[in-house]
């Protein structure tokens, strides 16, 4: 059981309106910890008292998902959660990953063995103060990782994977299970054990995870993009460097990022946002995009930017 903080508990108006996330009604619009830490997601924020304001502006602003991972910064991201909102929110709805481990250095090494999940569960469960994390994303990775073979210790079958996240859930560790970066078909064979999201890459300009977006759809799963706004890495297109994105943003006086953010949520009722921040002026932005709306004459513009017709 979380203990109580009541900030969020008689709110009624949540940004971009709710949708369900394993039983709990969340605001469309999160917020994500990936950039609490520091540079690489790794090690302290370069503010620590700045970055705690940025998540309790979070509940003030009537956001209650908040999407972590114990990996974020080895125990950082997790951390400033804790120092910032405990007691949480009766309503918080806190969602963690598993499924990867860093180095000393910060590199990212693949956990996928069910012990290595279970630790993943445990740590995260310290490290928050909780008796249950609302929904743990499994992620899911194949034989390579960037191009380098993963050592045959750190694989399992997505059947193991996916009978340890059970048991972890019928033991009441984890309210319900997630998966992140995964392919059509391993979400299909991964259905039968019950579902609460999928998170994988996904934006107006990379729609090629819509198969999948569409039968999460049907199966009343939330859909929850990470990249939704781009990339930083190269190869990725940025939302907010197209020009018909920058066109629209300007007719609406908002601003290139809010218009990539709004088409998702008027795209798909499933669809949850976790845009990450380390900036108080950069969350509120975010969280406005709730107050844009697209007239058709944009979202048909937007929608031909993803299926090649523009």
């Amino acid at each position: 059981m979380k203990e109580m903080n009541t900030e969020l508990n008689t709110r009624t108006n949540f940004p971009g309106g709710t949708a369900m996330l394993a039983g709990h009604k969340v605001a469309r619009i999160g917020f994500g910890a990936m950039q609490l830490p520091g540079p690489g997601v790794w090690g302290p924020p370069r503010d620590r008292d700045a970055t705690l304001s940025v998540l309790r502006r979070t509940i003030e602003l009537g956001v209650n998902h908040i999407d972590t991972a114990q990996f974020y910064g080895d125990g950082v991201s997790n951390e400033l959660i804790h120092a910032a909102l405990y007691p949480y929110p009766e309503n918080l709805a806190l969602v963690s990953k598993v499924g990867a481990e860093r180095d000393e250095q910060g590199g990212w090494i693949p956990a996928q063995r069910p012990e290595g999940l279970r630790a993943g569960v445990e740590a995260n469960l310290r490290s928050l103060a909780l008796e249950q994390i609302d929904v743990v994303n499994l992620r899911v990775t194949d034989k390579f990782n960037n191009g380098t073979p993963i050592p045959a210790e750190h694989l399992a079958s997505l059947d193991d994977q996916l009978e340890e996240m059970v048991k972890l859930r019928d033991e009441g560790k984890i309210g319900g299970i997630g998966l992140s970066n995964v392919t059509l078909e391993q979400f299909q064979q991964a259905l039968p054990a019950g579902i609460a999201c999928v998170q994988n890459a996904y934006s107006v300009l990379d729609r090629s995870a819509e198969p999948l977006l569409n039968l999460c759809k049907d199966h009343d799963i939330a859909w929850v993009p990470f990249f939704p706004l781009g990339s930083a890495f190269p190869g990725i297109a940025k939302v907010t460097e197209a020009r018909e994105v920058i066109e629209i943003a300007s007719k609406l006086e908002a601003t290139p990022a809010q218009v990539g953010l709004a088409w998702l949520l008027a795209h798909a009722p499933n669809i949850l946002l976790i845009p990450g921040t380390s900036s108080l002026d950069h969350l509120d932005e975010n969280v406005a995009t709730a107050d844009v709306h697209l007239d058709p004459e944009s979202m048909d513009i937007l929608n031909k930017l993803g299926d090649g017709t523009n």
